[in-house]
């Protein structure tokens, strides 16, 4: 799937790495570090959103947003401990799927390392907001940044339309690749009260991010399709149509098809609100179908 998890898990690796890193109300601004390397796409948004990006000197590759970013050839993937320590960093911010290694290694020689877990819900990727401005000397940026996007995205799914009786396909790659309810996505989709067609194909898999066949999901007819694989793989509306079978979709024949930019539905930053907007277009693109037939 490319660059592409209890909330009481999540709340408790964040509290560890805060306490792990020393902060306190009254020494924040001591440690405020001023030369930090992310290698988390979602914590690099975060922290350019959050004032932080002056602070920031190196990112991973896949850290693309905003533009102008410092990438670098560093993977967020296998993370390399040496070339890290090149850039003379005094914060670390890495994802919490890192090998243990990494930050045991990091902090070996003395570095300061911040682990950013997936979060399993809106609420843990807004708490994530705050962690990463308390631990960079922007603590009120950051409750602003949480505040401000709860917000919106709130706003957004208060004025959508009812998603009872609507069901999504949600499709990570051409090899359909979709979310689970119980990933972040897809409790999003939860929340717009939405019903998940990779549901039944994630139960029986045991995982978040199950494989559907071509089959499955024209046999599930789902009303409303979004495309999270249009800049890694090309994938758009007008291609849809054209797959065997695909036709008779409802939502491919009811034109509720939409695309996203792949990052933006796979990061829980500031532009969260871009994605439940679009999930919120193709649901009413479906209601508007249904009203005109």
């Amino acid at each position: 799937m490319g660059s592409r998890l209890a909330a009481a898990v999540v709340v408790a690796v964040i509290a560890l790495a805060i306490a792990g890193c020393g902060e306190s109300s009254s020494s924040a601004d001591e440690q405020r570090p001023t030369r930090i390397v992310s290698l988390s796409p979602s914590a690099t948004e975060t922290l350019f959103a959050i004032g932080a990006g002056g602070q920031v000197i190196a990112v991973d590759e896949e850290s693309d947003h905003p533009a102008g970013v410092p990438r670098t050839d560093l993977s967020s993937y296998q993370p390399n401990v040496e070339a890290i320590v090149g850039y003379e960093p005094d914060l670390v911010v890495l994802p919490a799927s890192v090998p243990r290694d990494v930050p045991a290694g990091l902090r070996r020689v003395g570095l300061r390392v911040l682990r950013t877990p997936a979060p399993a819900n809106l609420d843990d990727a807004y708490a994530q907001m705050r962690q990463l401005g308390r631990v960079t000397g922007h603590a009120e940026a950051g409750e602003e940044l949480a505040e401000r996007t709860e917000a919106r995205v709130e706003r957004l799914i208060v004025g959508a339309p009812s998603g009872h009786g609507l069901d999504f396909f949600h499709e990570l790659d051409p090899d359909l690749f979709s979310t689970g309810t119980k990933s972040f996505i897809g409790r999003i989709y939860q929340r717009l009260g939405l019903e998940n067609v990779a549901e039944p194909a994630a139960r029986r898999a045991g995982t978040p991010y199950p494989q559907l066949s071509s089959e499955a999901v024209v046999a599930a007819d789902p009303d409303l399709i979004v495309l999270a694989d249009t800049e890694c793989c090309d994938q758009s509306p007008a291609k849809v149509m054209r797959r065997p079978g695909w036709q008779r979709v409802t939502a491919v024949d009811d034109g509720a098809v939409v695309a996203i930019d792949d990052d933006v539905a796979s990061r829980w930053g500031p532009r969260i609100p871009v994605f439940v907007a679009k999930v919120v277009e193709a649901m009413q693109l479906a209601r508007a179908a249904e009203v005109g037939s």
